[in-house]
């Protein structure tokens, strides 16, 4: 009796299969045409691209890019040097520190 029932579906059951393939297959096509629309580069199955867009206007982005984290890395050093000084002052003893403020009060005098 399971025979019959299963003998009796199974073209509905291969139809619906290849209908869900045909649907994936027409799916990734679809993606894959906005992709190239929206000039995002292809990704093989390790999401590496394929062919990497290399033109003018995307070598000018990765040269100011370049510029602003050279920026960026010279203020963090200026930042960390201040903040040692910070550190250092507010982690010294108070008499080492009134220690060095009389001393400085002592050669302007």
């Amino acid at each position: 009796m399971g025979e019959a029932v299963l003998m009796q579906n199974l073209p509905g059951l291969i139809g619906g299969a290849m209908l869900l393939g045909f649907f994936g297959i027409a799916g990734w096509i679809y993606t894959t045409w906005l992709r190239i629309k929206n000039g995002y580069p292809l990704e093989n199955s390790w999401g590496k691209a394929i062919y990497p867009q290399k033109n003018d206007e995307a070598m000018e982005r990765i040269r100011l890019l370049s510029q602003e984290n050279a920026q960026l890395r010279a203020e963090l050093g200026s930042i960390k040097d201040r903040l040692a000084n910070v550190e250092r002052i507010v982690t010294d003893s108070a008499h080492s520190l009134d220690r060095e403020i009389e001393q400085l009060r002592g050669k302007s005098n």
